[in-house]
Order: C-alpha cells, then structure tokens, then sequence
C-alpha cells in the first residue's frame, strides 16, 4: 500500500457530486487520518436537539444548555465532544493547533478550565482503510483548511459555501449553486 497524506487537521468539503444524504453539503474536519482509515465529524449540522436533552452526563460534562450537532452516520448514540484547549496536551485526540477531540473522562473543572469552545456531535463519520483517499482522488470532496472559528461557527447553515467561497476560483461559482440545481 501506497503511502497515505494524512487529511487530519483539514477540512473536507462535500462536492454535489456526493448523493449520500448524510454527507449532501457537508464540511467535515478530519481528526484522524492514516492506512488503516479516517475519522472526522460533520460540523455543519445541528441537530435541533440540546445536549442536555439528549445526552445529559456529557451535558454535565461540559456545561451549558449548547445544541447538540450531528456528527456522522457512525454510532449515532455516541458523543464525541470536540473542544479548543488551552494546551493540546489535554485532548485525546488532537486535530489541529489546539482543536481536538475531549477525553471521554475528563472531569467538569478541567473541562471548564482547560478549554475555551466546545461542541457535542452524536456520532462520527469513518471511513476504512484507502476509503477516503479514495473519494479523494474521485473529487467526490474539496479539501480545505480548517480554522477554529470555522469549527466552531454558529452560522453553521451556510458553512458549506462560505468555505467554498474562500477557496475562490471555481469554488466560489460552486459556492452559488443552488440546493436543488432543478430549480436553477
């Protein structure tokens, strides 16, 4: 097997090529990539749900009456909680700078003192082995950078297109498609 680029710490933007309606104008920030597979979550899809509502330890966990997001198609019942730190040394999983993943145990106070955005996803998306990289290779995703305001923006609905958009180019005519193309 071919040495994999590792898209972790990147964005993937779904191009409308993608028919999947859990991934249909996605944004996805890849937490882990290697050969033997990828893992990342959908930041651009609230669920209309509180965490306290819907997960309520993990709403102890980190405070707050926050939405909770749909993170992917994979163990939906499970949150993955993804945090900007104080220091990268605190995550489980690190994605980018100081964007991670939180520990699953951690404690309330050092959550509150260790960490300055947070968001909960139910589930996760994966991909396995060779997967990613290809539908990579197939442009059936845009990669992009990612930023933490970007992580954690609260104009989640237009995400798609302002990271399209910031691409320029022919991204930025991709960013103006409409959902439906029929309609256009």
């Amino acid at each position: 097997m071919q040495d994999v680029t590792s898209l972790r710490g990147q964005l993937i933007v779904a191009s409308p090529a993608i028919d999947d309606p859990n991934f249909h104008r996605a944004v996805v920030l890849i937490g882990h990539h290697d050969r033997d597979g990828a893992l990342g979550v959908v930041i651009n899809r609230p669920s209309g749900s509180q965490v306290a509502e819907a997960a309520p330890p993990v709403a102890e966990m980190i405070g707050g009456d926050s939405e909770l997001h749909f993170g992917g198609p994979v163990m939906p019942e499970a949150v993955v909680v993804v945090a900007e730190f104080e220091s990268a040394d605190d995550a489980a999983i690190i994605a980018f700078g100081t964007v991670g993943v939180l520990p699953a145990d951690s404690e309330p106070q050092m959550v509150a003192e260790r960490t300055h955005r947070l968001r909960a996803y139910a589930g996760h998306a994966g991909w396995s082995s060779g997967q990613l990289d290809a539908e990579v290779e197939r442009e059936d995703w845009i990669i992009a950078p990612a930023e933490a305001d970007l992580v954690f923006s609260l104009e989640t609905e237009d995400l798609w297109s302002d990271v399209l958009k910031s691409l320029g180019g022919s991204y930025e005519l991709l960013s103006r498609m409409p959902e439906d193309p029929s309609v256009n």
